[in-house]
């Protein structure tokens, strides 16, 4: 018991040296919930740990925050190992974390899941942002290990299908630390200096923790920035990493991957060859048929006398001659007939017609026909006109016929 004052600090020290020196407290695992999560700018992470009844203070510094594959965020369970100790300063209990894992599932299926879903959110998975992959590439670099069993079959399988490209490979770490990194610094130098219209990285099979370096966030966008086409070819046929979904194609192996990059040069061989062999029978076809006219030509009767020709279409034209002017002979003589009828009827209605059979026209001196008793008056001068001639004389009387209808 102690009987002198002490300090705050002192004892907040003191309780802080009696929580170091549990055993019991130096390593805890915790699993809660994650509450009031925040990222300050030093690096380091603070957030609560909370269940129905209670909650905890924690705190994650950067260096451990930093080995984190997957990025907490509030209401998530996880399953913290740490240590409690005090902060003096405070007088409070936290626990300082030292590794976290999603709780029920393993921590790099959480943490794949969680950027997967994120990447596809942001539109780095779409179609329309992939390139096509060139036909025949003049040069492919292969981002891989140089020592792996992955790149020879590469290399072989690119030698055997499309000797024409020229391989380079780019050598990079694909396990480790230091690998995302290597990565992406090999992706970039590709894009920067034009080194290749084709880029194929991968490696062979592993576990997820070996193939972890094609699930990195930053491998991811590099990819997506590449203005290359790229291929991404990663562990055996199971094996799915976030490369793939970013990537312009997906191989299943590496070998597959050099199989989709080039055309098998047998295949093209053989498509030439029927080509070519449709392209002389085309040919063969339409040189006999040029062949079949040109004798057709030749036995032509017109090529071996020009003139027989012409002499036909002279005769041809004095037929035609023949026709026009009998035909034009037919018209007229079709339109004397008409006008000979015409010129009956017009006669035939003709007045001096008449005259012929007995009758005569009395006109007075000014021409008018004279057709009743009224017109005339004793003493005045009239023309006759009969069938042959005028009869010229002086009207000495007027009678008017008693049966004549008065009017």
């Amino acid at each position: 018991m102690m009987t002198e004052p002490i300090s705050v600090t002192a004892l907040n020290q003191y309780i802080k040296g009696l929580l170091d020196r549990d055993r019991l407290l130096s390593q805890v695992l915790v699993r809660s919930e994650i509450s009031n999560y925040k990222v300050y700018p030093s690096g380091h992470h603070y957030f609560s740990l909370k269940d129905a009844e209670s909650s905890i203070r924690c705190v994650m510094f950067r260096r451990e925050a930093g080995t984190l594959r997957f990025r907490p965020e509030n209401g998530m369970k996880v399953v913290v190992t740490g240590r409690v100790s005090l902060f003096p300063r405070d007088g409070v209990y936290q626990l300082y974390c030292s590794r976290m894992v999603p709780d029920g599932v393993g921590e790099l299926a959480f943490a794949f899941e969680q950027l997967k879903n994120r990447l596809y959110r942001e539109g780095l998975f779409d179609s329309a942002h992939k390139q096509p992959i060139p036909s025949f590439p003049h040069t492919i670099a292969l981002v891989t290990s140089p020592a792996g069993a992955a790149v020879r079959d590469m290399i072989r399988i690119l030698g055997t299908r499309w000797p024409l490209a020229e391989v380079l490979v780019v050598p990079v770490r694909v396990q480790g630390e230091e690998a995302p990194m290597e990565i992406c610094q090999a992706l970039e130098l590709i894009n920067l200096c034009h080194m290749a219209d084709l880029i194929i990285t991968g490696r062979g099979g592993g576990t997820m923790e070996d193939l972890w370096a094609f699930n990195e966030e930053a491998v991811a966008r590099a990819i997506y920035r590449s203005e290359i086409p790229v291929i991404s070819a990663v562990g055996h046929e199971p094996d799915v990493t976030i490369a793939d979904f970013v990537a312009d194609l997906r191989a299943a192996t590496p070998s597959n991957g050099a199989e989709l990059a080039v055309p098998d040069q047998r295949d093209l061989r053989e498509t030439l060859d029927h080509l070519e062999a449709r392209l002389q029978s085309a040919m063969d076809r339409a040189i006999q048929q040029r062949r079949d006219q040109l004798h057709q030509v030749q036995g032509s009767p017109f090529l071996h006398s020009p003139l027989r020709s012409i002499q036909e279409k002279r005769l041809l034209l004095d037929y035609h001659q023949q026709r026009l002017a009998h035909g034009m002979e037919r018209q007229v003589q079709q339109a004397r007939q008409n006008i000979g009828r015409l010129a009956a009827s017009l006669d035939a209605l003709s007045p001096f017609q008449v005259l012929n059979r007995g009758y005569s026209i009395a006109q007075g001196q000014d021409g008018t026909v004279v057709s009743a008793v009224d017109q005339v008056t004793p003493g005045d001068a009239l023309s006759i006109r009969v069938s042959d001639g005028t009869v010229f004389c002086t009207a000495t009387g007027k009678e008017k016929h008693r049966w004549q209808k008065k009017r």
